[in-house]
């Protein structure tokens, strides 16, 4: 008789052990299925935060190997050490490094100084205490950017250009940008040729430089932070932050700009991928750019706040299908080697009678199959929103454990910040709290493939006994 033809009739002449086989089988490829759906899922949204987040790669001066090259001096206790021209990163350099494919965007920033003149004078809130000298607070505070929508305060919105235009890669040299209440203090409108001093002090004359660097108002903005009536150091008051470009920012420590363009300390990159670092380099050194020197080093806070909680319950999802995958084996091979042992008179019937050992074992093989297919189609009917809620719940233990670390986390600086002195939250970037489970053909076809694969070991193992058996031994010894 026709091995399918048995195998279908013992299916349906013993409906409650098919019933069990399909539901062994439904569980297994159930909890399969919604491990494949969270993985996937979880690999979207690492794709998806990469493009929206990016990785920031900080190049910035390394003094010891400076100094290792020859580039710098060290303190011998009586004189200082000094950086000379080498600890210089020159922006027209560090511009050929952000036209990288690997960049999604980059800034660099020059920090500085300006004195006021009788023409553009400081916004105060108050007189400052009796006897207190001011003559080392009583400045603007430069940043020399390179695009000011690059800056936290633009890009978080607490700051705003209310009039003209902000510092862009292409802005004239001498194009500033001045608070609003500074602006109104000195009566001063976009388009108006300003002067400010030297924040610096004279290594000749000794007290603070004379020197005059002129510029344009080319926008006014607005701070956020609000006056609170009473005396604030100058450089320390929000109103008195001012925004020129790197070769700006140059002229007010004192120097000139080179035809390599403005002395940076630092630059920042955004990177498209974390694992475009490799490729950074290469770029930068192809640009001229000593990178023993300047190192480039990766900040990927940001995105691994993003994708680590996630990325957490997939990795629990991953060990969860292998152990079903093999527990389930382990059951199923139980399972089936007792069934056989109750059907031992009828496989010695069958091979007294001429049916070959594989043809026997195939029909076994067949009964298993058939329950699998069943189980798989209702599994892939349901995983989906099974896989959604374990997903939704797993990923919620895991963002809620990621926040109450981040809780007791520090502050470090912002790497965009063009002042150096403030500070963010470690965990900028809000953790993915949400899964998109989707069911693809490629998803059913992994199941698939496990499902038959767990049906195929968990039938062949305990059936090569039967490749060693003869119809006399079944029939008069059992098992």
């Amino acid at each position: 008789m026709n091995l399918f033809k048995r195998a279908w009739w013992r299916l349906r002449g013993h409906p409650g052990k098919t019933v069990m086989l399909v539901g062994l089988f439904f569980v297994i490829c159930t909890l399969v299925l919604s491990g494949f759906l969270i993985q996937s899922a979880a690999a979207r949204a690492a794709d998806s935060a990469k493009s929206s987040v990016g990785v920031v790669a900080t190049m910035q001066l390394d003094v010891e190997a400076l100094i290792k090259s020859g580039g710098a001096s060290n303190s011998n206790g009586a004189q200082p050490g000094t950086i000379g021209a080498g600890g210089d990163l020159h922006s027209k350099l560090v511009d050929k490094v952000c036209k990288s494919s690997v960049v999604a965007r980059c800034n660099y920033t020059v920090d500085g100084a300006a004195a006021p003149t009788g023409q553009v004078e400081l916004h105060r809130q108050g007189e400052p205490p009796a006897g207190q000298d001011t003559t080392g607070t009583d400045l603007f505070r430069a940043a020399g950017v390179r695009d000011i929508n690059s800056v936290k305060e633009f890009r978080n919105g607490d700051s705003k250009i209310v009039s003209g235009f902000g510092l862009k890669p292409d802005s004239e040299t001498d194009l500033i940008v001045i608070e609003e209440r500074v602006a109104e203090d000195n009566r001063l409108k976009v388009g108006d040729r300003i002067k400010l001093r030297v924040g610096e002090v004279d290594p000749q004359k000794g007290g603070m430089s004379t020197k005059k660097v002129e510029f344009t108002v080319g926008g006014i903005f607005r701070n956020g932070i609000a006056d609170t009536g009473s005396y604030v150091p100058a450089m320390a008051d929000a109103s008195n932050q001012i925004y020129v470009t790197p070769e700006g920012a140059t002229r007010l420590q004192g120097k000139e700009p080179t035809a390599d363009g403005a002395a940076l300390r630092e630059a920042t990159f955004v990177l498209r991928d974390p694992n475009d670092l490799g490729r950074l380099k290469e770029d930068a050194k192809a640009a001229g750019i000593d990178t023993k020197i300047f190192p480039l080093g990766v900040n990927d806070k940001q995105y691994r706040a993003m994708v680590g909680p996630i990325n957490k319950t997939a990795d629990f999802a991953s060990v969860t299908v292998w152990l079903v995958a093999i527990a389930g084996t382990a059951i199923l091979a139980l399972v089936i080697a007792s069934n056989m042992r109750e059907r031992r008179k009828e496989m010695g019937i069958l091979l007294s009678l001429g049916e070959k050992k594989p043809k026997l074992l195939g029909q076994h093989l067949m009964e298993v199959v058939a329950c699998a297919a069943l189980a798989i189609g209702f599994a892939a009917a349901g995983s989906q929103f099974i896989a959604q809620g374990i997903g939704d719940q797993l990923l919620s233990d895991q963002v809620s454990s990621a926040k109450d670390s981040a809780a007791g986390s520090g502050r470090e600086r912002d790497p965009s910040d063009p002042t150096g002195i403030r500070t963010e939250d470690t965990q900028q970037a809000k953790p993915i709290d949400s899964m998109d489970i989707r069911l693809g053909a490629g998803d059913i076809g992994a199941v698939g493939a496990t499902g038959l694969g767990i049906a195929a070991l968990a039938t062949v193992v305990p059936g090569i006994r039967i490749l060693r058996l003869n119809p006399r031994d079944i029939l008069t010894k059992g098992d």
